[in-house]
């Protein structure tokens, strides 16, 4: 792109006494001063959708800038690496420290998914529960607590059955019946007596105790696997530390 400069000058010609024949304006003058012109012009860019070549340059805009100014590479570097630097603070303000962060998908660590952090492994075979200032065993920050096996330090839950936990049952008796008759129980002798019907054998029989009124089991073992935890899903968990 060239600039016109006018080699001629016209207006010291008009100076000149009348005669000198330098006063007059010859047409190779004229001619190279229009050629000169239209060399300028032609090497020009239109102000209408200008098809431009090289390196052109422009004024560069301050960050503020909001209206129709020509944007430069240099503005534009400049608003990228602020809204780069703007989108990576509202990133880490997502997860600040102490954040839990779980994955579903892979064991990497956040610090390389993320691009940013320092992050420990969290809550390994342990489920969340919330803070709880009302319950002691939930009410500070990092408490930890049950057991996978209902079985605690070795004993298990029993007690003796009463009378009517027992299942309906039948004793035998051990009495002869030398009279050939029946066994009759007789409610008004008291719980346990009977009266033989037939003859021979006279008075009351008591029938035979069974069971030792020992304590049981209520026969729920621990099988190493799930016998005591709530319904599950097995993911990564990750802590916030820095």
């Amino acid at each position: 792109m060239s600039n016109y400069s006018k080699t001629t000058d016209f207006a010291a010609k008009d100076a000149l006494s009348t005669g000198n024949a330098n006063k007059i304006v010859k047409g190779t003058e004229i001619d190279d001063e229009f050629s000169a012109i239209q060399t300028a012009v032609n090497s020009k860019a239109n102000t209408n959708s200008p098809a431009l070549t090289g390196s052109p340059t422009a004024p560069t805009a301050s960050s503020a800038t909001d209206n129709t100014q020509l944007a430069t590479t240099a503005y534009v570097t400049a608003a990228v690496t602020t809204a780069l630097a703007t989108a990576e603070t509202a990133r880490q303000a997502l997860f600040p420290v102490g954040t839990i962060y779980t994955q579903a998908g892979v064991a990497t660590n956040p610090a390389t998914l993320l691009g940013f952090g320092t992050w420990e492994e969290y809550g390994a075979g342990k489920a969340i529960i919330g803070v709880d200032a009302s319950n002691t065993l939930f009410d500070t920050l990092g408490e930890t607590g049950g057991v996978a096996d209902i079985t605690i330090s070795g004993t298990t839950d029993s007690h003796t059955l009463t009378i009517n936990e027992m299942p309906s049952h039948d004793h035998p008796n051990s009495a002869p019946d030398a009279g050939g008759g029946a066994l009759n129980y007789l409610p008004a002798s008291g719980i346990g007596q009977f009266s033989w019907g037939g003859g021979g054998l006279g008075g009351n029989y008591g029938i035979n105790s069974q069971g030792g009124g020992a304590g049981h089991t209520h026969g729920i073992t621990f099988d190493g696997t799930n016998a005591n935890y709530q319904p599950y899903i097995t993911v990564y968990m990750w802590k916030r530390t820095a």
